[in-house]
């Protein structure tokens, strides 16, 4: 069985703020600008503040526009 650290971002229950913000290809400091004004949640574990891929992903999803399967 490979260590958490060692699986993919978007298989892993929770990931970094570093490796969320490599995943939505946007910057460390834009994900905070983000997160902190509530668009993205986070799960806080003593002081690290981590983040959901599932979260990222429908985030992701509902922004999405254009394309033949957009919702809006």
């Amino acid at each position: 069985m490979s260590s958490p650290s060692k699986q993919p971002p978007d298989e892993r229950f929770l990931i970094s703020a570093a490796e969320a913000a490599e995943l939505l290809s946007i910057s460390p400091r834009t994900l905070w600008t983000l997160t902190q004004s509530g668009e993205i949640s986070t799960v806080r574990i003593g002081r690290r503040v981590m983040y959901s891929p599932s979260v990222l992903r429908r985030w992701v999803r509902e922004r999405s526009t254009g394309g033949k399967n957009a919702s809006n």
